[in-house]
């Protein structure tokens, strides 16, 4: 009997990543949830699975050999994920190498930079005191629409991004990619990244990660989240 995950969340892009993973696997788990708008994210006890003091993370009891592991970083847990089951991480080693690609495009360029871009966007000018920072807005904004650009044109030739098959790469560019109107982009130039992002936002386990404890969600408006979100 599989025995159940420990998964370490809060509802953002990168926790639904992995709530997503294992909906569509199908691994039961045990929530612990991590408010990172109240600090949980400095507990010693988090620290010690997770050094970075970033969620999501994950203790598998059922590790390699059978002995628990813990594993930070969310292309970390999606690769471990895939390969714990053999599944969405495609059937040949050249398509790997494609699903690695992507991943790695998504950890390198997506996540930071549509991070950025709803930092500066969003939360910089509610900061006390307020940050408009018209260069910032404008840098961001323009490289997240020149990598949904990129986006674009692979699925123009391809269904999913890392070819004819749905993987981990997907589950780790749509969370980012769903928020495309917090960061003040466009889908009329891109039809190939639209359609893309309903097939995959259709998939019932997509909608099941992605409502994980959707309700606590915030916009991060006070203070104490401010300084511990954006100054530690």
């Amino acid at each position: 009997m599989t025995q159940p995950i420990e998964l370490y969340y809060w509802p953002t892009p990168n926790g639904w990543k992995i709530a997503i993973a294992l909906a569509e696997m199908g691994l039961p788990y045990n929530l612990h949830l991590v408010n990172i708008g109240k600090g949980d994210q400095f507990a010693p006890a988090f620290l010690k699975i997770a050094p970075n003091n970033r969620m999501p993370a994950i203790i598998d009891p059922d590790g390699p050999d059978g002995a628990p592991i813990s594993v930070f970083e969310s292309g970390a847990i999606l690769m471990y994920l895939a390969r714990k089951t053999g599944r969405f991480y495609g059937k040949t080693e050249r398509d790997r190498i494609a699903v690695e690609e992507w991943l790695m495009w998504q950890m390198g360029g997506v996540g930071p930079m549509a991070g950025q871009a709803h930092h500066f966007l969003k939360y910089a000018p509610q900061l006390d005191p307020p940050q408009d920072l018209p260069y910032a807005k404008d840098r961001y904004r323009a490289e997240v629409a020149r990598l949904y650009g990129v986006l674009d044109r692979r699925l123009a030739a391809t269904e999913y991004v890392a070819g004819d098959f749905y993987s981990i790469a997907d589950m780790a560019i749509w969370p980012w990619a769903s928020l495309w109107k917090g960061q003040q982009q466009t889908l009329d130039d891109k039809p190939h990244f639209a359609r893309w992002l309903d097939s995959v936002g259709a998939r019932p386990a997509v909608q099941e990660g992605r409502s994980l404890k959707i309700e606590l969600r915030a916009d991060h408006r006070d203070k104490q989240a401010q300084d511990l979100l954006f100054r530690r």
